[in-house]
């Protein structure tokens, strides 16, 4: 391990959650300088078994599980429970994503713990809360963007429900762990308590639809697609070789993209505002497609510049060698015991004063069970 650094140095996190939420949730805080115990049961995390063409484990659960140890306990065993309870007497933070009852039946629910350690901050992770009709069931992050709303408001207006591809509810509830349990630690700094924080996969997909969720009392049901598309100007568009998004909305960046495209003759008062771009978008669209047909995105990306906001259609791989990735220093290299070495994400903060320790690989299955459990027995005697 690396000499302890961050702003959360000297915090010891006990993760016992699966999937992305939870465990990208407990990542960041190890970017943060927290320690960060990966506590799974005997047949690991599920996001080790999804689809990868890496053999011997899962690109997920690399991606989501950097900076952790790892350990095995089976909960349902009592020597392990004691294990988990030994580790909890001098934990500062517990996240997990089991469904709301399971937790008491395991002997780990909130009121359980605090009486083990009254300083604890215990961050549960639901679908859809702790109470409530659908409190035990199963949340997933593409059923969320279909039940909330999210689903309806992708591809073209009129168009079928699509889903947004990249789990972004359940990323969105990482960070919602993160910034949760790091206020319930500065919270503790002056009452010297724990207390419980809820996250929940419904709150996640919500919260991120903020500027839609706005319903006056003198309104209708549909308010225009709860008034946040632009129209067809800005969003991706085909060029000669490749696809280019565009946003043009505000009257200079409209200027910009017309004369750039050599459209000046869409500089007239018809067309003068966001709102009446959308409305003669069946106008204009063509009009931009004949132009762009001239160049390709990565051409038009470098001619446009600073001056009109745009990025040709990339794939993820690109990432890794993007200059201004590169520049501000996002990826690194790790090296798994398995795996052998990879480049992956880190450092989704930079701190001028505190920066965060150096990130290592997620650990394998039990990796550091040993050390784990000799350490939990010494403390439960």
């Amino acid at each position: 391990m690396t000499q302890a650094s961050g702003p959360l140095a000297g915090i010891r996190v006990l993760d016992l959650s699966a999937y992305i939420a939870g465990p990208y949730g407990c990542a960041l805080l190890a970017d943060l300088g927290a320690e960060v115990i990966k506590i799974e049961p005997p047949v690991g995390d599920n996001l080790r078994k999804y689809p990868s063409t890496l053999a011997a484990e899962s690109r997920a659960f690399l991606g989501v599980n950097r900076s952790k140890r790892g350990v095995v306990l089976d909960l349902k065993q009592p020597r392990d429970l004691q294990r988990l309870l030994a580790l909890v007497v001098d934990a500062d933070v517990l996240v997990h994503n089991f469904r709301p009852e399971v937790p008491a039946r395991l002997g780990i629910a909130y009121e359980q713990l605090r009486a083990v350690n009254p300083r604890l901050v215990y961050c549960a992770v639901t679908g859809y809360g702790d109470t409530g009709p659908l409190r035990d069931k199963a949340g997933y992050d593409q059923v969320l963007q279909t039940m909330t709303g999210m689903a309806a408001q992708q591809g073209p207006a009129g168009g079928p429900p699509e889903i947004l591809y990249g789990s972004v509810v359940d990323y969105y509830a990482a960070s919602l762990v993160t910034s949760g349990v790091t206020a319930a630690l500065y919270e503790r700094e002056k009452s010297g308590k724990g207390q419980s924080v809820g996250v929940s996969l419904l709150r996640s997909a919500l919260a991120m639809q903020s500027a839609r969720l706005v319903w006056t009392d003198s309104e209708p049901r549909d308010v225009g697609g709860r008034d946040m598309r632009s129209g067809g100007i800005t969003g991706i568009h085909p060029t000669r070789e490749g696809w280019l998004y565009i946003s043009a909305n505000t009257p200079h960046f409209w200027t910009a993209l017309c004369g750039k495209t050599g459209l000046q003759e869409l500089l007239v008062e018809r067309y003068d505002s966001v709102r009446k771009r959308a409305q003669h978008a069946q106008e204009i669209v063509p009009k931009l497609h004949g132009a762009l047909a001239h160049r390709s995105a990565l051409e038009w990306e470098a001619l446009f510049g600073e001056e009109v906001p745009c990025a040709a259609a990339r794939e993820v791989e690109d990432m890794f060698d993007f200059p201004q990735v590169q520049a501000e220093g996002l990826i690194s290299r790790f090296e798994h015991p398995v795996v052998g070495g990879y480049r992956a994400f880190s450092g989704a903060w930079e701190f001028g004063r505190t920066p965060g320790p150096a990130p290592f690989a997620a650990p394998a299955i039990d990796q550091h069970g040993d050390e784990l459990r000799e350490e939990a027995d010494r403390k439960g005697g």
